[in-house]
């Protein structure tokens, strides 16, 4: 029987799991768990699946595709991605910048988008030669000019409308409630006259409205760039329309991935007779379906009607299914044979938060076994906290 996420680098074999050509087993054994594995060969495939959508709608030469590294900073997977020459970065604090350059990307390639800055954070960026800087305030215009007048600047702008998977508010950055994100279509004049005050030229409009949307969403986002390309009308020296990230991965049975010609297809619908480069952010989809997460089972015990079976880590390793109810598929590493039953997986962390997830039918698991949780090489180590002093991890990119 083959399950809905098996693919060519991650799938059963004689009952094994087998990932980027390892056991996942003799990982969990030699290696230890907690552990994110991810695979180098994965993350690339990804990146070219994007460069061959876009230019198959004909927009070769006419686009720039920039790694979110919130997603994941992990040194070896941002070097890898480096040397692959197929992205730039998307960075969003000082901190993220100088990270990227020293794992070899150039300044020039980094496109900086951020949110309520400080004045400090505005001179470590401002002695940065050759980034792309995004304001998303009237005030970050402000301080920005202070700091250089006579720059290009981009600026980040919201339509209020968002985007995510099936609809997920906790995942929209823009919508019917009002957001901390970029400037709206009210205040996009006075934004102007602040960049005029200081001789900055906008050369960039930016916008990112939500995270994790596949084929159902298309709709909704081809309104969305529709709507954004209104602020790009309102001035004739923009070069470069950063249309964001946020393409999604499947996570459960009933997704199927993401449409990829049809999404491209809408963007050259709406740029093929402009002049722009367009510039993409996609975070979790080139690194969330790269990592699986390696846990041990210490607990099966049932507590009145449920099952739970507990492993060695917590939400706080990785916090999408908790904060924004994401789930990450479990996955034995051997798989036995006989009939399942339905369980619910949670963490050590002593929170209520703390659940995997909740009524799944699995085969059986026992104590001491390797437990593995799929799509967790984006938003899971990089948001990783020590709560409870239980944040200990380790991570390898496998090539």
């Amino acid at each position: 029987m083959t399950e809905w996420w098996e693919r060519e680098d991650l799938h059963y074999r004689d009952g094994a799991l087998i990932f980027a050509g390892r056991k996942v087993d003799d990982l969990a054994r030699q290696f230890g768990t907690p552990s994110f594995f991810y695979n180098g060969r994965r993350l690339i495939d990804n990146v070219e699946r994007l460069h061959r959508a876009l230019d198959g709608a004909g927009l070769t030469g006419r686009y720039r595709i920039k790694y979110a590294m919130k997603a994941n900073r992990f040194m070896p997977i941002l070097t890898h991605l480096c040397q692959s020459g197929l992205v730039g970065i998307d960075a969003c604090s000082p901190g993220e910048v100088e990270h990227a350059i020293g794992c070899g990307f150039a300044a020039k390639n980094i496109s900086f988008t951020a949110t309520n800055l400080s004045n400090r954070d505005l001179q470590r960026l401002s002695r940065i030669d050759g980034l792309s800087m995004n304001c998303d305030s009237l005030s970050a215009i402000r301080r920005w000019g202070e700091l250089g007048p006579g720059r290009n600047i981009g600026i980040r702008v919201n339509p209020a409308m968002g985007i995510s998977r099936a609809q997920n508010e906790k995942l929209q950055y823009s919508g019917v409630n009002t957001t901390k994100f970029g400037i709206y279509r009210e205040q996009f004049r006075q934004a102007l006259t602040v960049a005029d005050d200081y001789n900055l030229t906008i050369t960039k409009i930016h916008f990112h409205t939500g995270c994790g949307y596949l084929t159902p969403q298309l709709e909704i986002w081809n309104a969305i760039v529709d709507n954004c390309l209104w602020f790009v009308d309102q001035l004739d020296t923009v070069e470069v329309v950063n249309v964001g990230g946020g393409l999604g991965v499947p996570h459960t049975a009933l997704d199927s991935p993401l449409d990829l010609n049809r999404w491209a297809a809408i963007l050259a619908e709406h740029f093929r007779h402009r002049p722009q480069t367009i510039e993409i952010e996609p975070g979790d989809y080139i690194a969330k379906d790269s990592g699986l997460l390696l846990l041990t089972v210490n607990t099966v015990e049932q507590k009145m009607e449920t099952v739970f079976v507990g492993v060695d880590a917590g939400f706080n390793i990785a916090l999408e299914p908790a904060n924004y109810g994401l789930p990450f598929h479990p996955v034995p590493a051997l798989r036995e044979a006989g009939d399942g039953r339905t369980v619910t997986i949670v963490g050590n962390i002593n929170e209520a938060l703390d659940v995997w997830y909740a009524g799944i039918t699995m085969p059986q698991l026992k104590e001491g076994q390797c437990l593995t949780l799929i799509n967790a090489g984006a938003y899971s180590s990089s948001m990783a906290s020590n709560h409870c002093m239980r944040g200990e991890f380790k991570e390898f990119l496998l090539l």
